[in-house]
């Protein structure tokens, strides 16, 4: 089963990708972590990316194409794999439909998860992230018992540049214009599927496996 997870930064993709991951035995693959270990390991690709994140605009295809191509090879993916944040314009889900291809496989279904701009900026500047180990945090929804520590290794808990405020609605903006095209190219597909993510966590993974079990 291969899967794809559309909806803007914030919507809650990641927590999605993780519980079906779980559920279904197959890897979640998020570009933005991916580059994120690259920016922190000061590797070139990591240099390239960082300048573009920060400002909330979106890598160039050719270094995303590129990790995305590599990755799927991977023996975890034999059996299927969820894609969260990638493809983000129609020239990567064009190249995506070619790497797939290559490989005899093909996407199976997208959900695209809904919100409101407003609870996304909510939600997006209030997330707080271990500066070690990566732990997400949210000032509402999950604060960590000390404040500014990490529960898991006791590391500083920070703010991501991408999750300022002005960023965020950058971020938005980005989406809308490059990356909304796809819900398009995807219903065109008769594989794209829509997920109202303003609901709870559990009610929106209930919706969520039953799209995937009637594909």
């Amino acid at each position: 089963m291969n899967i794809i997870l559309l909806g803007p930064p914030g919507s809650g993709k990641g927590t999605q990708a993780a519980k079906i991951s779980e559920m279904y035995d197959i890897p979640a693959i998020s570009t933005g972590d991916m580059l994120r270990e690259s920016i922190a390991a000061g590797t070139e690709l990591g240099r390239q990316a960082e300048s573009f994140m920060s400002i909330g605009e979106l890598v160039p295809d050719e270094v995303v194409i590129n990790i995305v191509r590599e990755r799927l090879k991977e023996k975890d993916c034999e059996k299927g794999v969820i894609l969260d944040g990638f493809p983000r314009s129609i020239h990567q889900a064009e190249e995506l439909d070619n790497i797939l291809e290559e490989m005899g496989k093909r996407i199976d279904v997208v959900l695209n998860i809904s919100v409101e701009d407003e609870e996304i900026i909510r939600r997006l500047s209030r997330r707080r992230v271990c500066s070690r180990c990566h732990n997400v945090y949210h000032l509402d929804f999950k604060p960590t018992e000390k404040q500014g520590v990490c529960d898991a290794c006791g590391a500083d808990v920070v703010q991501r540049a991408d999750d300022n405020e002005d960023t965020v609605k950058h971020r938005l903006e980005v989406y809308r214009k490059q990356s909304e095209p796809l819900i398009g190219y995807y219903l065109k597909r008769d594989v794209m599927k829509d997920v109202p993510g303003d609901e709870p966590i559990d009610k929106v993974m209930e919706t969520v496996s039953h799209l995937i079990e009637a594909s």
